[in-house]
């Protein structure tokens, strides 16, 4: 079965030579790829303008790392329950000399295909550890920090090293890291990634699969990995307060979540009428479950440590009253 993806560009509209309305029509066709392929698209200036951005982001990528254009932001996890912080997920920002801050949403992709993502992975790894460990030591921290692991960095064959040295490096325990790691990787490859998973988990690194339940839940690959903590994505907290299937959804996941030993993270919990609803099932489908963490931007929004300092002083203070 053979399909087609077209894209097509207009005289004089979109170019007033061959090689201009080709170029052009090259990025309609790979917008129409992108748009579930099969299918035909024509060229416009935003498509245009897009494409020229991305192809200076793929350009920059490359030099970002030497010229310190990445920072570390954290976002607290709390427990649903007292609102203690019980682990600190560090985010990558990329500060663009031209446009700014850049969401990760636009250049993680980009330096994915790129493989820029390899180099970025371990800056924000050995970031996040320096930082945590430093935490630790002033005695404002401990509990561990969360650091995002790449589908592409699974293809790394020094990747157990290069983390474990990291740790070494750093100082941190490696009880005090967790690493979170998609679905879709997860199943990519499943013998090849249980055994990568195996061997973070015996250097007591302990795992999340995050962004769970948007489309690639497997239970048959999920009782295999030594995971030790579920992350429900926020598509399913975004109406929670309203919506009863997605309240009856946290409730079936928290139950498969306890029968597996696991604990429960809700991430994107942005008002409080989502907070104490979650508060809410964790009583009426269950016994109490330790741990639960909730996040998102009804806590804190992903901050510099210089300002995420403040949160853990705070918490000290509340706890030596």
């Amino acid at each position: 079965s053979i399909t087609a993806s077209m894209g097509v560009s207009i005289f004089p509209r979109d170019g007033k030579t061959a090689g201009v309305l080709i170029k052009n029509a090259d990025i309609a066709m790979y917008h129409a790829k992108s748009q579930g392929k099969n299918n035909c698209q024509f060229y416009s200036l935003s498509l245009g303008m897009e494409r020229s951005k991305k192809l200076l982001l793929e350009n920059n990528l490359q030099n970002a790392a030497d010229n310190n254009e990445f920072i570390v932001h954290y976002q607290p996890i709390v427990d649903v329950n007292t609102g203690k912080i019980i682990s600190i997920e560090a985010l990558v920002r990329w500060v663009h000399p031209k446009f700014g801050l850049i969401s990760p949403m636009e250049f993680i992709p980009i330096a994915e295909e790129t493989g820029h993502i390899i180099r970025i992975g371990e800056f924000v790894l050995r970031t996040a550890c320096r930082q945590n460990s430093q935490w630790i030591k002033m005695g404002l921290s401990s509990v561990p920090v969360s650091v995002n692991l790449s589908p592409v960095q699974f293809h790394q064959p020094d990747l157990v090293e290069m983390i474990t040295g990291i740790l070494k490096e750093t100082g941190l325990d490696s009880s005090f890291l967790q690493l979170e790691i998609t679905e879709g990787a997860a199943m990519t490859d499943s013998n090849m990634v249980v055994s990568l998973l195996n061997r973070l988990h015996d250097n007591g690194i302990k795992l999340i699969i995050d962004d769970f339940g948007i489309g690639y839940s497997s239970l048959n690959y999920l009782k295999k990995f030594p995971v030790s903590m579920i992350k429900i994505d926020k598509f399913f907290i975004r109406n929670i307060a309203s919506n009863e299937n997605d309240a009856a959804v946290m409730c079936a996941l928290f139950a498969m979540a306890q029968a597996l030993g696991m604990k429960v993270i809700a991430e994107g919990v942005e008002t409080r009428e989502q907070l104490e609803v979650l508060r809410s099932l964790e009583f009426k489908t269950i016994d109490k479950f330790e741990s639960f963490g909730v996040q998102g931007f009804y806590f804190s929004r992903p901050v510099p440590a210089e300002e995420f300092i403040g949160l853990l002083k705070d918490q000290k203070l509340k706890e030596s009253v």
